[in-house]
């Protein structure tokens, strides 16, 4: 196999390698096309404890071929649909016939295509760096010691700081490229919360039935660290149904208090024990628990004045409430009805601990910093809007916005934001303004706060994209608000 080979797309240009390691999942069809796995190649998965045995052969279009004329793209479910169980890591359970992972073919494609993207010297984008940071974290997941970072270290390899739609799905489709999982699931919880890259699970058909225990990873991460990864849900978008996505859409785990920790109570402890925790922390509630896991109830400020009101020698039990726990992973949206009811809710993290708490108050700052954005947003299409109207000729505002008079504007009210960009753009309108300042610089602000807008209005961003452009916001509406007079 030749580096054209795997540099090359169908029509002979080159840019396949920047999109094998970024654009998308490693399919089996890659591997015949770069020449490293020819159709015909059988497959074996054999039961590591039974020895029993499935076969299976790869078929000219890159699908996994079982004995029963069953055809799969991907490895995975091919895995699951010969053994009758699951889930379960294809890419480590089929191998070729001298005992060669599927899973290390794919390694030495990557390994190539990471070769070719260092040598090219227009390939500024660290491609090549990452290849090799995601190599040595597979190769410490094996080993039994995963690397453990924050997300945002972990965005920063992919030179970002917030997790947008395209981001996300780069990172996620890449770790997976390697057989690393994210524990607990990187879009599931805040920037500064720490993750895990566990390596691929292990099938073990014969220690299921013997102990009743699901396998982990081939790092023999223990049972609790797997027990609850996030995750990724399947996507429809695969024809095999067993492709995992990230979690998309705000999460409780997103808030800041979520998995920060939370102090507790034992249900034997005193009054005295839970009203100090509580003065202490600057608590509102506190939950009883018996162990990490197991919720008893909660007491609150309310609960203790009931209780003691009633009997003033009454136990702490008695103050006990009912509570609610969470998973770290749920969308919070779908959380809302518990905080109404209870007013905080308890989260459990990937190991099925209580791990934090969430109250009303949480919540409530959370839509305000979101919906912070949108409102400048909206002040700033007003502000466009009044400047435009009140000192330029729609007459001449027309032509620049709708020059084939497709869209049959009439009036300054049907406007859109691009117009807005069009119109100030124009050097001749420019000067009608008579503004003392400089049109490129503010047009580059506009265009800068356009793909801000467009992020927005999208929900492509859960790490609020506004934050760090609310200042910038304020100073355009500042500045028009002077100079639009």
């Amino acid at each position: 196999m030749t580096d054209a080979t795997v540099g090359e797309d169908a029509d002979g240009s080159s840019g396949r390698a920047s999109y094998l390691i970024e654009g998308r999942r490693v399919r089996v069809s890659d591997l015949i096309n770069a020449g490293l796995l020819p159709a015909g190649t059988r497959l074996t998965f054999r039961r590591r404890r039974s020895g029993e045995a499935h076969l299976a052969h790869v078929t000219e279009d890159g699908k996994i071929e079982l004995s029963d004329g069953q055809q799969f793209s991907s490895p995975s479910a091919a895995a699951a649909e010969a053994t009758g169980r699951g889930p379960l890591d294809g890419w480590t359970a089929w191998t070729l016939d001298d005992g060669t992972l599927l899973d290390a073919v794919r390694q030495t494609l990557l390994d190539t295509v990471a070769a070719q993207s260092s040598s090219d010297s227009t390939a500024a984008d660290g491609s090549a760096a990452r290849h090799a940071w995601l190599r040595d974290a597979r190769k410490k997941a094996d080993a039994g010691t995963p690397i453990t970072l924050s997300v945002r270290d972990l965005l920063s390899w992919w030179g970002a700081s917030r997790r947008g739609y395209q981001i996300s799905w780069q990172i996620f489709d890449e770790l997976a490229n390697h057989g690393l999982t994210d524990v607990p699931n990187f879009s599931a919880v805040g920037l500064d919360d720490r993750i895990t890259l566990i390596g691929p699970s292990v099938d073990t058909e014969d220690e299921e039935k013997e102990t009743g225990q699901v396998a982990t990873t081939e790092s023999e991460a223990p049972p609790e660290l797997v027990e609850l990864t996030g995750a990724p849900r399947p996507t429809a978008s695969d024809e095999d149904g067993d492709e995992e996505q990230p979690v998309q859409g705000q999460t409780i785990g997103n808030l800041p208090s979520a998995l920060r920790g939370v102090e507790w109570v034992a249900p034997s402890a005193s009054f005295e024990e839970a009203f100090t925790k509580m003065r202490l922390n600057g608590y509102s509630q506190l939950p009883v628990l018996n162990g990490p896991r197991n919720l008893q109830g909660a007491v609150t400020w309310e609960s203790i004045a009931l209780a003691r009101y009633t009997d003033d020698k009454a136990p702490l039990s008695r103050a006990f409430v009912k509570a609610h726990a969470v998973s770290y992973t749920d969308h919070l949206i779908d959380v809302l009805p518990f905080l109404e009811q209870f007013g905080f809710v308890l989260v459990k993290d990937q190991t099925n601990q209580i791990a934090g708490i969430v109250t009303v108050a949480d919540v409530a700052a959370e839509y305000g910093a979101t919906a912070r954005p949108f409102l400048l947003i909206g002040d700033l299409d007003r502000q466009l809007r009044r400047v435009i109207s009140e000192r330029l000729d729609l007459a001449e505002v027309i032509p620049l916005c709708d020059p084939d008079g497709l869209r049959k504007l009439a009036s300054f009210d049907q406007l859109s934001y691009g117009d807005y960009q069009q119109v100030l753009s124009n050097q001749k309108q420019w000067d009608c303004l008579g503004w003392p300042l400089d049109r490129k610089a503010f047009a580059a602000r506009l265009d800068e706060l356009r793909e801000v807008r467009n992020e927005l209005m999208h929900f492509n961003d859960k790490d609020k994209a506004g934050d760090a452009a609310i200042p910038k916001l304020r100073n355009m509406i500042e500045l028009l608000r002077a100079y639009g007079v």
